[in-house]
């Protein structure tokens, strides 16, 4: 038999209405899965369904909801969002985009390239040269993202024949 408990919160009228924005427009989707839990638990649905909607554990939703409480200090917004995480830090694309940003400036041609546009490859040598460090195309291609760059590969296409080729040909 499933346990049908119900967790009482208590939302403000203010926190109910940034809940509800959030909860329908955000980029953020786990602060989206977040506003949606805590409206539904306010609006009384017991935890099993708000588990059982968003596919999470229980215990998931009493964190949330302690989270919740514990961070009143702080605005709506910023308790349902994520906090910070621990990772590697990100020195050598950070090293990378500035070096980007300066080769982008210019034309490969004036690094000595015979190509009208710059490619990732062209980067990562021009990036390995100048800062004497050793980089891969990945790491390139993440700095350009983080620089709002989109990389789209050229595409060549061969010429095609002109639809009287034969009556030129005399045939």
């Amino acid at each position: 038999m499933m346990c049908m408990t119900k967790l009482r919160i208590v939302l403000s009228p203010r926190a109910r209405m940034t809940l509800e924005r959030i909860a329908s427009n955000d980029a953020d989707g786990r602060a989206v899965r977040r506003a949606q839990a805590l409206l539904w638990l306010a609006q009384g649905e017991s935890v099993q369904q708000v588990a059982d909607r968003l596919k999470v554990s229980r215990q998931m939703l009493y964190e949330l909801v302690e989270r919740y409480e514990t961070r009143s200090d702080l605005p709506v917004l910023e308790r349902v969002q994520d906090g910070v995480h621990s990772g590697r830090p990100t020195t050598k694309r950070d090293i990378v985009s500035d070096e980007i940003v300066i080769l982008l400036a210019a034309h490969p041609s004036a690094y000595g390239y015979r190509a009208q546009v710059w490619t990732t490859a062209m980067l990562k040598t021009q990036v390995e040269h100048n800062r004497q460090i050793e980089t891969s195309e990945d790491t390139v291609q993440r700095a350009l993202y983080d620089l709002r760059y989109r990389c789209k590969r050229p595409r060549y296409v061969l010429a095609r024949r002109d639809p009287h080729w034969r009556q030129a040909k005399g045939g």
